[in-house]
């Protein structure tokens, strides 16, 4: 397989689009069905396990059925990149642009992306930058979205009062920070990692946050977030 081969992402490709009709014999397995057992081997296998034959196996489906639904292989790795596109990227972005009160307010509106895996899926995350390493257009693809997340980020900042190069500067560090921090898998309890919350802010923003903002965050983390662990 060619990864380097990623056409461009169009918005009209998405998840959750309206499906064709299911294959005549195949009633039981849906376009959804194939997206979702791909996007399960992407992030548990790897892109290069992203296979025809390895998915029809898990859904114990011919390849037929495939091909009901996608005009190739590559037509699936661009939907899945789409997706990716659409639910962690914009997950971002829509809490960084969430009103708030204060910066502390909305520093824990973007925490609540990385406690809450239907927010924002940190797995995925790590599947497409490991994919990146493989392929120049994903690569790219992940750096636009990156870009954008920054930029929301940096935008929160200058609405709470932040100069300009002040506010880029938190953002790099807030946004840098969280993507190493799930990346170290550090199996930190999440009641453990939720005890310092109120120093990351500080340490994030240079302010004190209340403590119904800290105290928001926290019942949603622990109705939201896994119990085991603070990362996905």
């Amino acid at each position: 397989m060619n990864t380097d081969k990623v056409t461009p992402i169009s918005p009209a490709i998405r998840l959750d689009d309206t499906e064709r009709e299911p294959l005549a014999g195949n009633t039981k397995v849906t376009r959804q069905d194939w997206l979702n057992v791909a996007m399960d081997v992407l992030v548990s296998d790897g892109v290069e396990q992203v296979k025809v034959l390895t998915l029809g196996e898990r859904l114990d489906v011919s390849r037929s059925s495939f091909y009901w639904y996608f005009k190739s292989r590559q037509d699936l790795l661009d939907a899945l990149l789409d997706h990716w596109e659409h639910t962690n990227t914009a997950a971002l972005v829509r809490q960084a642009q969430a009103p708030a009160d204060s910066i502390t307010a909305a520093v824990c509106n973007v925490f609540r992306c990385f406690v809450d895996d239907q927010l924002f899926n940190t797995r995925l995350d790590f599947a497409v930058r490991e994919w990146a390493r493989r392929s120049g257009p994903v690569r790219r693809v992940l750096d636009i979205s990156d870009e954008r997340r920054l930029k929301a980020l940096t935008a929160m900042f200058a609405r709470h009062g932040y100069e300009a190069e002040e506010a880029a500067t938190r953002a790099r560090v807030l946004y840098y920070m969280q993507i190493g921090y799930n990346l170290a898998e550090l199996n930190e309890p999440l009641e453990d990692r939720l005890k310092l919350v109120p120093a990351y802010l500080v340490a994030f923003t240079g302010r004190q946050p209340d403590g119904p903002e800290v105290e928001e965050l926290i019942a949603y983390s622990l109705s939201h977030g896994r119990k085991d662990t603070g990362h996905e």
